[in-house]
């Protein structure tokens, strides 16, 4: 007697997008910094090798994205670090390279116009490194780390993210380009997705969130 087929496993709908910005809905960012690198007469890793290696930038970098530090007073300090000359608009020199990623852009704006809720979870950069007619276009809810003295990798922000989409975790997508960002969204039921190339990303929301776009 031939075995009854095995039952399809649940899958769990997905309803809210959880989005990065540096490096997910921008170019990125890392080649920025090289740029950066290169025409301040740095080796174009200084930047990437110092938030990656070391202690005392990594502790600036995360009071910047927490918000305790104001942006004239990271520059200051980072210039200090960098041994570059000009601290003033260092900022917006270290961004100077990074455009935006349209096909991203548009995927969330399809995305939320077909009824999928969209928020940004995103470790901030100063006060004007966002621009603010296209976050409201693209998202309902912001978490910006910045303002709420807490960032990516802790696990403090995810649950902020969580409670102000109102939907539960394991209906969520969060796609960020930093492998460490994800683990601790896994441990709360959130879907992640590791973002490296575009075509990649665009084929797992289109996965996920195919009873929208179908």
């Amino acid at each position: 007697m031939p075995l009854d087929p095995p039952a399809a496993a649940a899958v769990t709908p997905r309803s809210g997008l959880l989005m990065d910005w540096g490096g997910v809905m921008t170019t990125d960012i890392f080649a920025s910094f090289s740029a950066f690198c290169v025409a301040e007469g740095l080796h174009a890793d200084t930047v990437r090798d110092l938030f990656m290696k070391d202690p005392a930038a990594r502790e600036l970098l995360g009071d910047f994205e927490r918000g305790r530090l104001a942006d004239a007073d990271f520059e200051a300090r980072f210039a200090a670090v960098l041994g570059v000359a000009e601290p003033a608009g260092l900022i917006g020199r270290l961004f100077g390279g990074m455009g935006p990623n349209v096909e991203l852009l548009d995927a969330v704006e399809r995305l939320r116009a077909a009824g999928v809720k969209t928020g940004l979870l995103s470790n901030s950069w100063g006060t004007a490194t966002y621009p603010a007619d296209q976050l409201t276009k693209l998202f309902d809810v912001l978490v910006i780390s910045g303002e709420l003295d807490v960032r990516k990798p802790e696990p403090g922000i995810y649950e902020v993210a969580v409670e102000r989409m109102g939907l539960p975790a394991d209906q969520l997508v969060f796609v960020d380009d930093l492998r460490g960002n994800l683990k601790p969204a896994r441990a709360l039921g959130i879907h992640t997705v590791h973002h490296v190339d575009n075509a990649t990303t665009l084929a797992a929301l289109d996965e996920a969130f195919a009873a929208f776009t179908a």
